[in-house]
């Protein structure tokens, strides 16, 4: 096909097509266009199809859709690269809403078992999700926005971060100069298990949309940073259990809030 060649989608409902014999009768009929056809969208259920094709085509292929004589009307006609725009939208909303409720539901929990079980460790990271869980809040506002609109979300989601990371570590010196016994290491290696598994699957889907987008891109720079720190809270109960010391959980608590602050340089790099 010519690549100078302007392409539209234009959306047919078609009365008749309940059925892929009524399918493949359009298919054969609209195969007389040649290259001027880029891909059909059946859905019979909707009894629907959008069609891709060269600007120059659409009288020929409303003439064809007329021939068939299914009742075909046209619904819609939009510019194929924003209809590719608003189905890369739609998929960003999509994935955004799942990591968010993953991290609200994860932030919850983790607060509550690292509160029981005294581990800095556990703390730090379920503030590090719920800081996770406002910027994806924040990430869907802006899904199909203008690109300044994004590196602005981005640029806050990075203060966020920072003023974590600095509460953080004001509450990991406290503790140092506190006297308590050690955290509950059993429950600060299983709650991070789960954690681990959680925000693998976060990252996975984030990676997935390949998306360029300020706000996307620091979406997956805190999923990342979620697995680096649950491998390092499942370490520390190792720790704790082999030298009965609370010094270990610390540490890593300390270790999370400086990969939260490293985080946020990023961000603020990338919402320049």
């Amino acid at each position: 096909m010519d690549n100078q060649k302007k392409m539209t989608v234009t959306l047919f409902k078609v009365k008749e097509m309940d059925c892929p014999s009524e399918e493949n009768i359009i298919r054969m009929k609209l195969a007389e266009l040649g290259d001027d056809i880029a891909s059909l969208d059946f859905d019979l259920r909707r009894r629907t199809l959008a069609v891709t094709h060269s600007e120059s085509a659409a009288a020929r292929l409303a003439d064809a859709m007329e021939s068939v004589d299914m009742g075909a009307k046209i619904i819609e006609t939009r510019d194929a690269d924003a209809a590719v725009g608003a189905a890369d939208d739609t998929s960003q909303r999509r994935v955004l809403h799942r990591v968010l409720l993953v991290n609200a539901v994860f932030f919850a929990l983790e607060m509550a078992i690292g509160l029981l079980s005294r581990s800095m460790g556990l703390v730090a990271d379920s503030l590090d999700m719920l800081a996770d869980a406002t910027v994806y809040g924040m990430s869907l506002m802006v899904v199909g926005a203008a690109v300044g609109r994004k590196k602005r979300v981005a640029r806050w989601s990075g203060i966020l971060q920072t003023l974590l990371a600095v509460a953080g570590m004001v509450e990991v010196v406290r503790r140092f100069v506190s006297p308590s016994l050690p955290p509950e290491y059993a429950a600060m290696i299983w709650m991070s298990a789960l954690s681990l598994v959680a925000n693998a699957y976060c990252l996975w889907l984030l990676n997935r949309q390949k998306s360029g987008d300020a706000h996307m891109r620091a979406s997956v720079i805190f999923s990342a940073n979620d697995v680096v720190v649950n491998l390092g809270v499942i370490l520390s109960g190792v720790a704790v259990w082999v030298f009965n010391s609370r010094v270990p959980d610390l540490v890593v608590g300390a270790v999370v809030f400086v990969i939260v602050l490293r985080g946020a340089v990023r961000i603020f790099k990338l919402s320049r």
